[in-house]
């Protein structure tokens, strides 16, 4: 088992050749809740105790993945107060926390739940499934517009927003579902998911855009509350 912890101080590289999940912009800033020093304390207590169940999860539902996490600090400033999961340059499951979201994090709840949720996107193959969303989109929205006499010139802008409009609609049900799986993650690690899931509150809801990239969020803090009710129910 293998836990990493890098300080990057530029924006991580390892995302270009990649196709993230929650390709957005980062959230507005936010005041400050900890000291630096604090909020590496925290993440540091959060990745010793979450990363090992985020890798036995992954191991039970879909052993045929790599399952031993990375996990980055993105330090620009820059990047704003984000978190997202990717597949870095060495093919591993990679977590990147920004610098500006650990410094923001309420408590050590929220921290897990969000590392648990992003680690849900790799269990869940939400990466692979995304493409291949977006690469259906293009295909039908460019057949479409073939057969309504739409120029060759212009096909390449319209198989871009089949992509565009395919994968984030695929994205909203990605969300929820790293959102149950991170609920279960968290729990097992003995964190309060919906005491995580507060995040939700104080960050800008997406309410229900046709072209957003999450659900709404009172939409997520449900499906915390829901998954977390069903494994109190059985006993967990």
């Amino acid at each position: 088992m293998m836990r990493n912890f890098f300080l990057i101080l530029a924006s991580v590289v390892t995302l270009s050749a990649c196709v993230p999940m929650a390709q957005q912009a980062p959230l507005p800033a936010q005041s400050p809740t900890n000291s630096p020093q604090q909020a590496v304390l925290n993440l540091r207590e959060v990745i010793d105790r979450v990363e090992p169940v985020a890798e036995q999860v992954c191991r039970e539902e879909t052993p045929d993945q790599l399952c031993d996490f990375a996990i980055y600090v993105d330090s620009a400033p820059e990047s704003g107060v984000n978190a997202f999961y990717t597949i870095d340059d060495k093919g591993q499951p990679a977590i990147i926390f920004t610098i500006g979201l650990i410094a923001v994090a309420a408590n050590t709840d929220e921290l897990a739940f969000i590392m648990g949720h992003e680690a849900g996107h790799h269990i869940g193959r939400h990466l692979p499934r995304v493409q291949a969303s977006a690469d259906l989109g293009a295909q039908i929205l460019t057949q479409i517009a073939r057969a309504g006499g739409v120029s060759e010139a212009a096909l390449g802008g319209v198989a871009q927003v089949g992509a565009v409009v395919a994968s984030r609609q695929y994205g909203r049900q990605a969300e929820l579902e790293a959102d149950a799986i991170g609920t279960i993650i968290a729990l097992r690690a003995g964190f309060d998911p919906l005491r995580g899931a507060a995040f939700f509150e104080r960050i800008p809801d997406p309410a229900r855009s046709f072209l957003a990239t999450h659900p709404p969020n009172e939409q997520r803090i449900d499906t915390v509350r829901r998954t977390l009710a069903g494994q109190v129910g059985q006993g967990s």
